[in-house]
């Protein structure tokens, strides 16, 4: 896919009212640098934190706040924003802005114009991450993701509040607008997901996050990752109708909607639990599997002595390969995932060869890509074909891609057997 600018494109941005609202004041900018005409829409709220005239100031427009102000609704009224606009993004979009748009309310400015449009609309999350982690902000995600809205973020940090960290950080600016490039690049609205289920009926086994290999009881050995590229696809497999099995290492991540989740601590487990749960017709690694685990941890915690301490390592079983070339329990579609920091084709292309994957995900996970913990993916997939490099995006829309690629895999594998 070629690169893909907002020049020229109607942005309406709805701010909503959190502490990470000044950040709209950036991400204004800019949209602003790249060519974009924006317009914005504050609620009550949001005046708290950043004044409509330092908003009006960057966007050169009028910012809109009030939806009974008779002057801005004869000069444009909330219909003609919520239509005359190729794309809406909602920054920060608190956890009472997602209910309202979840359960349709219509009581303010910013809520009206979202129940209006018809436009794509691109949402960033930020609240604390308690509220985020709340089972009803949780189901109100899972209806507006139904619905078609897309998500960039929250980020997992250090909050405003002290002493408060996880995830509900604002996505940063870079991000934002590279979600929005995607969106746009589409060239229309989302359609509603549920509506059509392209893997109704099938099964989705997806393994995410690292494992944590003991060296006593209070110590082990991981890998860094953050399991949110696993627990987005296996979100999406479900939106698609799958029954989704997510087998999770430890991560500071909500269950995605609609998943039956198994918790896991080290690659033993997670490949018990793989094994068990087969037969899938999709099977996922996305886990950062840690490749060694010590010979023998002792029971009682290791104590300073001053001498040098050797551990023995074993390799741990590979979790891809034992799958992969597991006979007839084999998944259907097997795609495995190889995090490099060099010659990533190459590599991933002599792994999906090794390991029995149909396809592989590559990426290049070199700390300069802040890909590890971060919101966007640059991935490379590897198939019998050849090489796809796609475009970088939102963790969340490489796994919509990937997962529609796999039903339709899925889909034409079945035509050809019938």
């Amino acid at each position: 896919m070629a690169a893909f600018h907002v020049k020229q494109q109607r942005i309406l941005l709805i701010i909503g009212g959190g502490i990470a609202a000044y950040k709209c004041l950036d991400l204004v900018r800019r949209l602003r640098e790249e060519g974009a005409v924006v317009r914005a829409v504050m609620t009550r709220a949001a005046t708290e934190f950043v004044t409509p005239l330092s908003v009006a100031a960057l966007t050169n427009e009028r910012v809109f706040t009030d939806l009974f102000d008779l002057n801005e609704e004869r000069e444009i009224g909330h219909i003609r924003l919520s239509r005359e606009a190729d794309l809406i993004i909602v920054a920060p979009a608190t956890a009472d802005l997602l209910a309202k748009m979840a359960g349709g309310h219509a009581d303010d400015l910013a809520s009206t114009v979202l129940m209006a449009t018809d436009k794509p609309v691109l949402t960033a999350p930020a609240m604390n991450p308690r509220m985020w982690l709340h089972p009803a902000t949780q189901r109100n995600v899972a209806l507006l993701k139904g619905d078609g809205v897309r998500f960039v973020g929250p980020n997992t940090g250090e909050m405003a509040e002290r002493d408060e960290a996880g995830p509900g950080r604002l996505a940063e600016v870079a991000e934002i607008i590279a979600a929005a490039h995607t969106f746009l690049s589409e060239g229309r609205p989302v359609t509603r997901l549920r509506s059509t289920h392209p893997l109704a009926g099938r099964h989705v086994l997806v393994t995410s996050g690292p494992t944590h290999e003991p060296i006593d009881p209070v110590r082990y050995i991981a890998n860094r990752s953050s399991g949110k590229q696993g627990h987005a696809i296996a979100a999406a497999a479900a939106r698609l109708g799958a029954r989704v099995t997510l087998i999770s290492g430890p991560v500071a991540l909500a269950d995605p909607p609609g998943a039956q989740v198994v918790r896991i601590e080290t690659a033993e487990e997670m490949l018990a639990a793989a094994q068990r749960n087969l037969p899938a017709d999709i099977a996922v690694f996305a886990a950062a599997v840690a490749d060694w685990r010590t010979a023998a941890a002792p029971r009682d915690k290791m104590k300073k002595t001053g001498e040098r301490r050797a551990l023995e390592l074993i390799e741990n079983l590979d979790i891809l390969a034992t799958i992969g070339k597991s006979g007839d329990r084999r998944p259907p579609l097997v795609i495995g995932f190889a995090a490099e920091t060099r010659d990533v084709a190459a590599y991933a292309t002599k792994k999906r060869q090794e390991k029995g994957a149909d396809w592989i995900v590559a990426n290049d996970v070199s700390p300069d890509t802040g890909v590890l913990g971060g919101a966007n993916n640059t991935v490379h997939l590897v198939t019998a074909e050849g090489v796809e490099d796609w475009p970088t995006m939102p963790k969340e829309d490489v796994a919509e891609r990937l997962m529609l690629r796999a039903a339709e895999f899925l889909r034409r594998t079945t035509a050809a057997a019938e």
